[in-house]
């Protein structure tokens, strides 16, 4: 048998390139014909030995005659393999296998002419109890799929349309964000957040306050805790504007109730305390409140103070009422309307001259009410402005406005 390279340099398959190097030299030196007179036998294992080298000593080509060994073991092991498994009558070594036995018969098989043919009678079909158990699971198995399939749509469509609903209340489609939220509800009737998108997009949009009630009821029950009092809030303001005082006050406390900082909701009460109920002292302690949690210079807080001013007039504690919307004005300088209603506070306070500067500034605004109170209350000062006679309410005199 041929000896591999491995064998050749007397070195095992795992050896490192140091000691494959190493059993070169030494046999390089051993096999070397010029130490042996160039005897033909030490010639051919100094060759076989440096084509062994050549092999072995270069990483890839080692690496690739590793490769082939392993082929070629593996293909003389299916060899081994297939001579255990030898079918019969194949020759080993030279000598065939006995033929098998043939198999012991008394008689020849039996013709066509011999068979006896019988027909089965049919039987009726009976169903047995375990018959009917299995259809009975059989259509269990089957309802059970079929409601888990339309469960599973209506979720779908029911998630899609409140999707596009909120896209719609977005882009400001209040009817389309209200459709949407209907088809939502249509697939999904105890879905929460389309009940209460759907009533904001009924009051803020379509201002069908009574449908938006209605919504914000049905929600109030399954809405998150933290989302209660703003939607008792919402309920306030429905009843509020469907004329209902009373129901729209006990919204706003249950709102308030729950959070108490919602300024909104202070705003709310302090409105119909105000103007419904005319309770003036309650008014302004309510206003009071919602304007420790309302942001600063924002709109809400400008209405705040404009409504507890409104209540400190109607107290006649006008240097409250005066100081309240002096501070609106910091947050909305062009609004008519404080520079009249300041005016009012001025002529409640017998100073004329002020009250008619307030009312200038006013009609310079462009608040309308104003021009009347002006031409009314300030007679001397329309005619100093205008002495042709112009009645439309020109513009006082420089010292006035200023």
């Amino acid at each position: 048998m041929s000896q591999n390279h491995y064998q050749v340099l007397g070195v095992p398959a795992t050896a490192t390139p140091r000691d494959i190097r190493l059993a070169y030299r030494r046999l390089a030196v051993l096999y070397h014909p010029d130490k042996h007179g160039g005897n033909t036998l030490y010639e051919e294992l100094f060759k076989a030995v440096a084509a062994a080298y050549r092999v072995l000593g270069h990483t890839a080509r080692r690496a690739h005659y590793d490769q082939q060994l392993r082929t070629e073991a593996r293909r003389l092991d299916e060899a081994r393999r297939q001579q255990h498994f030898r079918q019969q009558g194949q020759h080993i070594y030279g000598a065939p296998m006995p033929a098998p036995a043939p198999p012991l018969r008394t008689r020849r098989p039996a013709g066509a002419h011999e068979r006896h043919y019988r027909s089965i009678p049919r039987r009726k079909a009976r169903f047995t109890r375990r018959d009917y158990w299995l259809t009975a699971l059989l259509g269990l198995g089957l309802a059970l799929f079929l409601a888990s399939v339309k469960i599973t749509m209506d979720y779908v469509s029911g998630t899609r349309n409140y999707t596009r609903g909120l896209q719609a209340y977005v882009a400001g489609n209040w009817a389309g964000a209200h459709s949407y939220f209907t088809d939502a509800l249509h697939f999904r009737p105890d879905y929460n957040p389309a009940l209460r998108r759907r009533a904001e997009a009924a009051q803020l949009g379509l201002h069908d306050y009574a449908a938006a009630r209605a919504d914000l009821r049905a929600a109030l029950p399954d809405a998150p805790a933290a989302l209660r009092g703003q939607l008792w809030q919402r309920l306030g303001q429905c009843e509020a504007a469907l004329g209902r005082p009373v129901p729209a006050a006990q919204a706003y406390q249950q709102a308030l109730a729950l959070d108490s900082t919602l300024a909104r909701a202070w705003l709310r009460q302090g409105e119909v305390e105000l103007f419904q109920r005319e309770e003036f002292g309650q008014a302004a302690r309510t206003l009071s409140a919602g304007l420790r949690h309302a942001p600063a210079a924002s709109r809400l807080r400008g209405q705040l103070l404009t409504f507890r001013g409104l209540a400190y007039y109607k107290l006649k504690r006008y240097e409250q009422a005066q100081n309240d919307y002096w501070a609106v004005l910091d947050i909305t300088p062009r609004s008519g309307q404080l520079y009249f209603l300041l005016a009012r506070v001025a002529q409640q306070q017998h100073d004329a001259p002020r009250a008619c500067d307030l009312l200038q500034r006013a009609v310079l605004q462009g608040y309308s009410f104003a021009r009347a109170a002006r031409d009314t209350t300030c007679v001397g000062a329309a005619r100093v402005a205008s002495p042709a006679g112009n009645s439309g309410g020109g513009v006082t005199s420089t010292a006035a406005v200023k």
